[in-house]
């Protein structure tokens, strides 16, 4: 009996089909160990030694792994053929040997395969290798670089910057770039400027399109008509003039295919073109990767998603030109194409992301595929297949053009035009585009020569006249460049050398889930919590949020992996100047942190007021300096020093029109002159009547989801403060229904004599137009249990049908919750991952969720009776690199031992806690 390794389940039963009964697939469900998340797992000072932890999860998966192969002939291991596949061989190898698991004379071999397919997995058992040693320490460098920047910095910032989460090697720089890009739109200077375009025709009365280049021989640069004024100087002295064609010149253009799929390229057009999210685009990815049911068997698709190589094997090749040449034709597979990888580091350059059999279109597999499977596979097969097709031929033709203006300039005009005479891979595919980088310094703005270029342009010849038929004077403005996509930052870490192809997902992942991002429209908006986090860090800790630093520290990676740089050389090199800038902060102040972000968050906190006044100077009192302050439990905001003699606040966030946040914006005056303002709090805007007077508080209202503070109007605020509104007496019950807003929206209440009943109303509108007999049977529907109490929860939206469990029966659903959505089976509930779109949930997911969730111990109660119930088992030992040396007890640990006093008689007021929690 032979045992296979492999890391995911629907990976295993597929290659179990193809193995047989010789054969024993196990999957190890990803990593099965890891460096626990406390201190010390990592020593420096003992020659960086790592303690690894098996997780609870991987604790069964381990006794079955171990029980597997005391009784194997041979244990082949064969994770993913990339860094992190390595590393989980090299791992379940470590702990099989640190249990003696494995008989004397069992032969362990080390195999990858690219595709799922038999045909893929036979030849590499025929192929077996050890464990690569430097693939190993490469990643243990990766690792213990993480843990060392994640468990010194985070600390720092949890001290010095209260509300901060975490900073990391990568999620940092990756930060980094999304702040530096938001502080470039808010700098960016915007111009205006004008272009003159002229609409000709020819004698046979055909239009030419053309546009002013040039003035009495001078090239016109975008930004030298500057003014509706001399625009529409040029445009009046051009008009009724005569046009010549002064010269034409005609170019043969070739437009080559492009390269298969990378795992970043693969991200990138998946999310321009289907608007998936990097995360998403692997997900989808890893379920074609590892098979679907294709007519009654499972199928690999795709080969492995993560990747750096752009090559395809022969073999793979030869069968895409043969689809080529039957679909398209032989003018279209003219020869063969090699590319070659980019990739720094030859041992992670694995081939590029294919069809397993590109025989297999994508319309023979719709069927048997979910739409975001369908979309994805589509992509890949079709890239993958225009890779090896003819370029697409063009003519492209550029026409210059004069004209003499009534006031005695010579003017020059150019028509742009391009033929496309074969189409080539075009028939096939075409990549994605991203936003233009508009800036005027680079010579681009907001207008595209893209239109022009691929403009048909009627047969001229030099010397032919051209009469105008309209001039057009056009005004533009310079653009800022976009805020980032998933797509296009990730091509700015590529580009940049930052992380790798397998960690852009997760990156990602992170800086949303630590609150320091936001997607919005699918552009990357940094919150303030992760400006402050990066303002930090570039003040005192930045080298090390350097883009050349972190791209340096992966070209080590890469040198470590070739075998020709020691892991721990580096981690020393690296640690030694670290703890030192760490060292050099330690005694620092909050208060001297907070000065230091005032100065570079000053523009973005504080802008300038275009009046020459100092941004700073507190509005309220006009005294105190405006600060950044900071609050553990509310995070940042900025405050005025002259606190507490005045409690001035706003939030950190600037409003788009760049006014501080709208703070003290006067709506209008009521009857009896009170002004009704708008302000910003730390809990976000409201508007109040009036101002303080001694201990009195003004009468206040915050503005509800669903209404604009920067659009709010006099009528609207004075609603806001007139709540609670009467709505009427009970003309049965008597006692008073007033409508609210609460904490859960808006609500309409019933009180008499200390009875209290809540209804929910459906809209914030509701709150100022419901009226008695409404109110009165919604009152009374509550009652009979047929309304909504705030505190009633409706019945779960169904978002999706997945279908009957395959094992148990029983519909498996994707419901959405009261705290997100969720899938469910059998009275089992499982949450869907945070970024997960729970409509790209696939039964197989959902069932893999639901059975973690009762691994966990959640789900179902069980009916056994707690004294039929077995004794808990001790908790599993940490399992550790044999390599490591052993640690001292710390002083907690010691206490733990220690003899335990015994208990302090609880105090009354905690008697029935105490007796509740025994």
């Amino acid at each position: 009996m032979n045992v296979v390794i492999v890391e995911s389940a629907a990976k295993a039963k597929t290659i179990n089909k193809y193995l047989g009964s010789g054969y024993k697939v196990i999957a190890s469900y990803g990593h099965v160990r890891d460096l626990p998340a406390k201190n010390g797992s990592v020593e420096p000072d003992h020659d960086f030694n790592m303690h690894w932890e098996v997780d609870g999860k991987s604790q069964k998966i381990i006794r079955e792994i171990a029980e597997a192969v005391k009784k194997a002939d041979k244990l082949i291991l064969a994770t993913d053929p990339d860094r992190e596949g390595e590393a989980i061989s090299w791992h379940i190898l470590e702990i099989l040997n640190n249990k003696k698991a494995l008989k004397k004379g069992t032969e362990v071999e080390r195999v990858a395969f690219n595709a799922i397919t038999k045909q893929s997995i036979l030849a590499a058992l025929k192929e077996p290798r050890k464990i690569d040693g430097p693939l190993v320490d490469a990643y243990l460098a990766r690792r213990a670089l993480d843990y060392l920047v994640g468990f010194t910095l985070s600390p720092v910032l949890w001290r010095k910057l209260p509300g901060a989460r975490s900073a990391g090697r990568v999620q940092s720089v990756a930060l980094r770039l999304v702040c530096d890009r938001e502080a470039e739109i808010e700098a960016f200077k915007t111009d205006e400027y004008w272009t003159i375009e002229a609409l000709l025709t020819t004698a046979e009365g055909d239009d030419v399109k053309s546009r002013l280049v040039a003035i009495d021989g001078s090239a016109l640069k975008k930004l030298d008509i500057k003014d509706e004024a001399t625009a529409t100087a040029i445009k009046s002295a051009l008009e009724g003039r005569d046009f010549r064609v002064v010269s034409i010149e005609k170019k043969a253009a070739k437009r080559n295919p492009y390269p298969p799929f990378t795992t970043s390229t693969l991200q990138m057009d998946a999310s321009r073109k289907l608007g998936f999210s990097a995360k998403q685009t692997m997900q989808i990815a890893q379920r074609l990767y590892e098979g679907v049911d294709i007519g009654g068997e499972t199928v690999g698709l795709i080969t492995y998603m993560r990747t750096d190589g752009v090559q395809i094997v022969p073999e793979a090749v030869s069968q895409i030109r043969d689809v080529i040449s039957a679909q398209f034709g032989k003018n279209y597979t003219p020869f063969a194409r090699e590319y070659k990888t980019k990739a720094k580091n030859a041992q992670e350059a694995h081939e590029a992301i294919r069809p397993t059999d590109p025989r297999r279109t994508p319309d023979q597999v719709r069927k048997y595929l979910e739409k975001d499977q369908a979309a994805l596979y589509d992509l890949i097969w079709k890239r993958a297949v225009a890779s090896q097709m003819a370029p697409a031929d063009l003519e492209q033709t550029a026409v210059e053009i004069e004209a003499k203006g009534s006031d005695g300039k010579t003017y020059g005009l150019r028509a742009n035009g391009s033929v496309l005479l074969f189409d080539g891979f075009l028939k096939v595919y075409e990549e994605g585009r991203d936003d233009r980088f508009r800036y005027i310094d680079k010579g681009k703005d907001d207008t595209s020569d893209d239109d022009e270029d691929s403009r048909r342009l009627p047969p001229l010849a030099e010397g032919d006249r051209l009469k105008d038929k309209e001039i057009s004077a056009d005004q533009h403005f310079t653009q800022p460049p976009p805020r980032f996509s998933e797509a296009t930052l990730v091509k700015r870490m590529e580009e940049l050398g930052i992380g790798r192809p397998s960690t852009y997902a997760s990156t990602m992942a992170v800086l949303v889930d630590r609150d320091y991002v936001r997607i919005e429209k699918k552009r990357l908006v940094p919150e303030d919590k992760g400006r402050l986090v990066i303002a930090f860090l570039e003040s005192f800790f930045k080298r090390y949020v350097e883009y050349d630093f972190t791209a340096d520290l992966e070209e080590k990676l890469d040198l470590i992996s070739n075998d020709e740089l020691a892991y721990k050389e580096v981690l020393r090199d690296f640690w030694r100047q670290f703890i030192a800038s760490v060292g050099e902060i330690k005694d620092l102040r909050v208060g001297d942190v907070l000065e230091a972000l005032n100065e570079m968050l000053g523009p973005h906190v504080f802008p300038d007021k275009g009046d020459g006044s100092d941004p700073r100077l507190c509005p309220k009192c006009g005294q105190g300096r405006l600060s950044l302050k900071i609050s553990g439990k509310y995070g940042a905001f900025i405050g005025c020093g002259n606190y507490p003699d005045c409690n001035y606040t706003r939030q950190l966030t600037q409003s788009d029109n760049g006014e501080a946040a709208l703070d003290g914006k006067v709506l209008g005056y009521t009857d009896d002159g009170v002004a009704v303002t708008l302000r910003t709090g730390r809990f976000g805007p409201y508007v109040q009547l009036g101002e303080a007077e001694g201990d009195e508080k003004p009468k206040r209202s915050s503005i509800p989801k669903g209404i604009d503070a920067a659009t709010l109007d006099f009528e609207k605020a004075v609603q806001l403060l007139s709540l609670p509104r009467d709505v009427g007496e009970h003309p049965d019950e008597g006692g008073m229904i007033t409508a609210g807003l609460g904490r859960f929206g808006p609500f309409i209440l019933h009180e008499k004599d200390g009875a209290k009943t809540y209804v929910n109303l459906e809209s914030i509108e509701d709150v100022f137009t419901v009226g008695l007999n409404r109110a009165v049977a919604l009152i009374a529907e509550k009652r009979a249990g047929g309304g909504k109490s705030r505190f009633q929860r409706s019945a779960p939206k169904v978002l999706k049908e997945l279908g009957e469990h395959p094992s148990e029966g029983g519909p498996v659903q994707v419901l959405e919750g009261r705290y997100g959505p969720y899938v469910t089976h059998n009275k089992v509930n499982a949450t869907v991952p945070r970024g997960k779109d729970p409509a790209a949930i696939t039964l197989d997911e959902a069932v893999a969720l639901i059975a973690e969730r009762i691994a966990n111990g959640g789900g179902k109660k069980s009916k056994t009776s707690r004294a039929a119930r077995p004794k808990a088992t001790k908790p599993a030992k940490v399992v550790k690199d044999e390599t490591s040396a052993p640690r001292k007890a710390s002083k907690s640990a010691a206490k733990k031992a220690a003899p335990a006093k015994k208990a302090a008689a609880a105090k009354p007021a905690t008697k029935k806690l105490a007796k509740a929690k025994a």
